[in-house]
């Protein structure tokens, strides 16, 4: 423990200095303070995370239903995105592996929802990207979306291979039309998708094999959607 009263005027500017420096590298790196393998938060105590994670390795369509509030877009969704985005797994991962840089498309209903919820779990707040899921010393340019203010349209993140993964912010509003295009290594929606544009994603990830993943509260009951991954729901409808 330093005693700053026996440090010069100078001494105590240059501490504070480091002390800030300090609190601002453990927020550029948010990730790692996720499933610790001791303490209150500890991973063990999330089965269905760690459920959903492991069906990674072997589905290429996934789906985790869950109530608002429990985690499942930030540490579910969003904490695999990452992940994949920079290559930086933790021992531990038991799910799905991409060992190069991938092409990925995030969604939510709309292009403000996106904004204020998916690209604030992967990026943090708007006056201080990097405080987000994606470490700060990984993203290496981010480009704004006309037309909707402070919302990021696209971003290039380091991948830990040295070459460049590249994340797209998209909302279901943009219709079918915006989801088509070039393949996708991995694709994550968050809340239930319009038909044809799920349709659409699985098929941008059809030829090299990527993956889907849906974090949903079925807010709109048991929907085609939702049978088409629970049919035992649709034979009691």
């Amino acid at each position: 423990m330093i005693d700053l009263s026996t440090l010069s005027r100078e001494q105590k500017i240059e501490f504070i200095h480091l002390l800030e420096e300090k609190e601002r590298r453990k927020k550029g790196r948010f990730i790692d303070t996720l499933y610790p393998a001791e303490g209150d938060f500890r991973r063990e105590l999330y089965p269905k995370h760690m459920e959903f994670f492991a069906a990674g390795a072997e589905y290429r369509e996934r789906l985790f239903v869950a109530a608002n509030r429990v985690g499942k877009t930030l540490a579910g969704g969003g904490y695999e995105t990452a992940l994949h985005l920079t290559g930086d797994y933790p021992d531990w991962w038991i799910g799905r592996r991409f060992d190069k840089p991938i092409n990925c498309w995030v969604a939510g209903d709309t292009s403000k929802t996106t904004r204020d919820i998916l690209q604030l779990k992967l990026f943090g707040e708007t006056s201080d990207i990097g405080t987000g899921l994606l470490p700060r010393s990984n993203i290496l340019k981010t480009f704004a979306k006309t037309g909707v203010a402070d919302a990021i349209e696209l971003a290039h993140i380091r991948h830990k291979t040295g070459g460049k993964s590249i994340v797209a912010l998209k909302s279901y509003d943009q219709r079918r039309e915006g989801f088509q295009g070039t393949e996708q290594d991995v694709i994550w929606l968050d809340e239930e998708p319009p038909e044809d544009v799920y349709v659409e994603c699985l098929l941008r990830t059809m030829t090299n094999n990527g993956i889907v993943m849906v974090t949903a509260t079925p807010l709109m009951g048991i929907t085609p959607f939702m049978i088409s991954f629970m049919p035992q729901y649709g034979m009691n409808a």
